[in-house]
């Protein structure tokens, strides 16, 4: 293992989960945003506004769709025209307009510069996106603009409405169609129960939160995977909203038995000195989530899954999906160097295992472990997934992940508070083995299990 690993993840890369829709104002200090480049961009409206833009409606998850607001489709009209309008070098590829946030990808084909010729950045791009659709959202609210300021958008003059961008999803139903007509109030074209804002003394608000969120650079190969995340935006919603218990965040109650003590002695027995410095293992303790000792334990499979009594305080997890995988056998997948002439071995006994029930739980650190887990989870074997940060009350993994969490084939668990990470940080060993610790502590087994001669049934 190096001393600092990047890039590493679950057979499914997650697309635009909690690093880019939970950090707002986060900008990578490194990039050059006045540089060519392709971006996933996520806005999201002010904290007061509800769900201005459009309700999601729809039968199942298959047919789930937005109806759009007379807001959400001015939104929509904006982001079609205005931004190439204004800079021509910038081409709006896939989007979606969803009842309070926006996911639309970028393509920058040249260096930005304004109508002028003066230089620019992605960041002006956004700024100015946004008060145009302030001056939409305000003129289909009937709010009065303040004197000398035009109503309308920034669209120039002559620019189609609308326009067909491409990879964009179908057009959703017009508000006003029978589609629409059980999720929209015939009070403004707004949903149910949302007012629009009213005009006060101070001014008229404004209708998206302060900044924005990028996924960058995308990779050209990246590219189909962000379209289909923003393509699939509406049935996730669909799903996440008719199974709330599995496709929600599940705060604690997954209890680890295991104590930031025990945690830090193994992590000075399998670390190097230089890598189990007292400074890394103390960022590695401030990150876990613990409890104080009200909550109970899982113990396993092995010992029927009873509670007892735990000493305070232990590492516990927040969970996304099936809980109920819990109940079941629990193997930890954690592969070793020092094990790779016997590779083969132990990925077939982790598939016979799994093909016999059992549930196979890994943080897929190493390529090894990522290849055992993805072949098990292709054939459709139950699998828990350590993952590297918290949980935000926003998240949500990938349309592959949800359909297998609401399936009751996937449990992803997390053991650390969530916290920004840029996309090229390092991550260091010993962050790497407290996850493989937290997979045997889950499992009430060692890692070595699969050495061990099979049980007969």
């Amino acid at each position: 293992m190096e001393q600092a690993m990047k890039g590493y993840g679950t057979p499914w890369a997650a697309t635009a989960d909690n690093r880019c829709r939970h950090s707002m104002s986060r900008r990578s200090f490194a990039h050059d945003y006045s540089r060519p480049g392709i971006y996933h961009i996520t806005i999201h409206v002010a904290d007061n506004m509800g769900q201005p833009l459009g309700a999601v409606v729809g039968h199942d998850a298959d047919s789930a769709a937005v109806v759009l607001t007379p807001v959400g489709e001015a939104i929509r009209r904006e982001l079609l025209t205005a931004i190439s309008a204004h800079y021509p070098m910038i081409t709006v590829d896939a989007y979606v307009v969803m009842p309070e946030h926006l996911h639309f990808i970028l393509i920058v084909r040249n260096n930005i510069v304004t109508q002028a010729g003066r230089p620019a950045h992605l960041g002006q791009v956004i700024a100015g996106f946004k008060k145009g659709c302030n001056r939409a959202f305000w003129a289909a609210t009937g709010q009065t603009a303040p004197a000398g300021k035009p109503q309308g958008t920034l669209s120039a003059p002559g620019v189609p409405a609308a326009f067909p961008a491409p990879g964009a999803p179908a057009a959703f139903p017009a508000p006003g169609s029978p589609t629409a007509s059980s999720a929209l109030s015939a009070s403004g074209g707004l949903p149910a129960g949302i007012r629009p804002p009213s005009t006060g003394s101070t001014g008229r608000p404004t209708l998206f939160a302060p900044g924005y969120c990028d996924v960058q650079p995308i990779e050209p190969g990246q590219l189909e995977t962000q379209r289909a995340y923003i393509r699939n935006n509406p049935r996730s919603r669909w799903q996440r909203s008719h199974d709330r218990d599995r496709l929600q965040p599940q705060r604690g109650g997954i209890d680890t038995a295991l104590t930031p003590a025990a945690l830090r002695r193994y992590l000075q027995h399998e670390c190097h000195p230089t890598q189990a410095t007292p400074e890394a293992l103390a960022a590695i303790e401030a990150r876990l989530l613990l409890n104080a000792g009200n909550a109970v334990a899982h113990n396993g499979h092995e010992n029927g899954g009873n509670a007892v009594a735990l000493p305070s305080p232990t590492i516990i997890c927040d969970s996304y999906g099936d809980r109920a995988l819990l109940q079941r056998q629990l193997l930890p997948v954690v592969h070793h160097r020092k094990d790779d002439a016997r590779y083969n071995e132990q990925k077939a006994r982790c598939l016979e295992e799994a093909a016999r029930g059992a549930v196979l739980v890994s943080a897929c650190i190493s390529p090894k472990e990522r290849e055992i887990i993805h072949e098990s989870m292709n054939r459709g074997f139950a699998t828990i997934l350590i993952a590297d940060n918290g949980f935000t009350d926003r998240y949500h993994p990938s349309t592959e992940r949800i359909d297998a969490c609401a399936t009751g084939r996937l449990l992803l668990v997390t053991p650390w508070q969530y916290q920004y990470r840029g996309k090229n940080e390092a991550v260091t060993v010993p962050f790497c083995k407290a996850m493989n610790c937290v997979a045997q502590a889950l499992c009430r087994k060692k890692d070595s299990w699969w050495k061990q001669q099979r049980q007969q049934q």
